[in-house]
This record gives C-alpha cells, structure tokens and sequence, in this order.
C-alpha cells in the first residue's frame, strides 16, 4: 500500500511537517515522487517510520537514529529485538514506580508502615538501570563487573538523607562547572572547586576513590560523545574543561 504525507502522518500519529522534515535530512525519504509532485511512501518506508518513532521514543536524537537507520549494516529484525528489550527495560522501571507510588499511598492512609529506604527505592533503580542502557557496557570494560556491581549496592543502599546529598551535589557540579567555564582558567580556583564537588558526588556511589580513575572518568567524559553531550549541553566544551580541571586537581595533568 503507498500513503501520500498527509495519509501517513495520519496513520502514524505526526505531522506532515515532520515527515517533510525527515525527508529533508535524510532520515525518511519517499519511495518516489508523483507525476504531480506529491511524495509517496510505500512499505518499505512505513516500516522504517516506525523504527525512526521506536527510537525517538527511547530519547534517541535524529543524528543518531539517521546514522543507525541508514547504515548498509542495519538489521530491522535485530533492531526490533533490541527495541523490545528496551521497552521491556522501560516497563520494569515503570512497574517500580508505580509499585512505589501505591506503596506511599498505602502508608499516607495508615495501611503500611513504609521505610525511608523504600521510599527512594524507586528512584535509585531507575538511576542504575538508566546508566546501565547507556554507558554499562563502557564502565563495566574499563573498570570492572565487581566494581560497577558494587556501585550499584552502594547506591541503593544510601539513606534518604545520603540520597538527597547526592542528588544536590550532582547539580552543584553542573552550576559551578558553568561559573568556572566562564573563567576559562581550569586551575582557577572556581574549576578546582568543581573538581572537588565532582570527587565528593562520586564518592556516594563508588566503592573507593583513587585519583587515577577520577582521571580515567574524566577524560571519558570527553572521548565518549555521550557523556559529552550530558556535560556540554548548556556550554559546549564544558566536558572538556572538567576534564583539565580534575587532571589538574588529581596531578594526572596532560
């Protein structure tokens, strides 16, 4: 069966802005151009809209899915079996919110007595499982299965209050990596703090500090596009000048 843009965004549930937008960079071309200059979509290209949609739907960027979806590699099947993985990943997560949510609502009408470890429950596992679809298979390569395991642990074992002191330094080194940006001095005393904050927010979470692997995750920070991205999405380069600023206060400078 062949759609016109308007049937297929009907179908699929976007715009016909968004499938011209497709067209024009890359990701979802017509099948073909009709005699009167519409574009036509055939099944061919239904189904690779519904991959773009899955992947979109896991938080995936149109870069990325257009360098996935257009490789002369790409495997729909296996690419189906991942996407089932990853919404299977999703629903476990949402079950455990959920469950958590009922949990709170139990205890608030004097049902249950819920513990403050179980109330962060919820929030932790979401954390850890997230990570692990992003960056488990790098982190368990460089530093280890027991070590990343033991991580995990550590996490979910915090208290309410650990928890939230984790959560609010988390977001210190993100303000203050900005105000030391601006300086553009990764030995300033601004940087050097934000190195500091950045060792004391890892410390929650893993088993042991050494400045060796404080080192390591920073220069991650910039050699994986990922953990780029997470960093420099409000100032482009800011991954880059953490990771000076941590070879500098750990002496492993470049």
């Amino acid at each position: 069966m062949e759609y016109t843009v308007q049937k297929l965004a009907h179908l699929a549930g976007v715009s016909s802005r968004t499938l011209r937008y497709y067209d024009e960079i890359g990701i979802l071309k017509p099948a073909r151009i009709s005699s009167s200059g519409y574009r036509i979509y055939g099944q061919q290209e239904v189904d690779r809209l519904q991959q773009i949609l899955f992947y979109r739907e896991l938080g995936m960027s149109l870069e990325g899915i257009k360098d996935m979806v257009t490789s002369p590699d790409f495997d729909g099947a296996k690419a189906l079996r991942e996407h089932r993985e990853k919404l299977l990943e999703k629903r476990e997560q949402l079950e455990q919110l959920i469950a958590n949510v009922e949990k709170t609502i139990a205890q608030k009408e004097g049902r249950i007595t819920m513990s403050d470890k179980e109330k962060f429950e919820g929030f932790k596992r979401k954390m850890i499982e997230e990570n692990e679809a992003k960056y488990g298979e790098e982190i368990r390569e460089k530093y280890g299965e027991e070590t990343v395991e033991e991580s995990n642990r550590k996490l979910m074992n915090m208290t309410q209050e650990q928890y939230a002191e984790f959560t609010k330094l988390g977001e210190e080194v993100l303000v203050t990596l900005c105000k030391a940006f601006k300086t553009g001095d990764p030995a300033g005393e601004l940087a050097q703090k934000t190195a500091d904050l950045h060792r004391q927010w890892l410390t929650y979470s893993w088993p042991s500090y050494s400045k060796e692997a404080h080192a390591g995750l920073a220069q991650m920070y910039v050699d994986d596009p990922r953990f780029t991205a997470y960093y420099d999405e409000k100032q482009p380069g800011a991954a880059e000048f953490l990771r000076d600023a941590v070879f500098i206060y750990t002496g492993m400078k470049k």
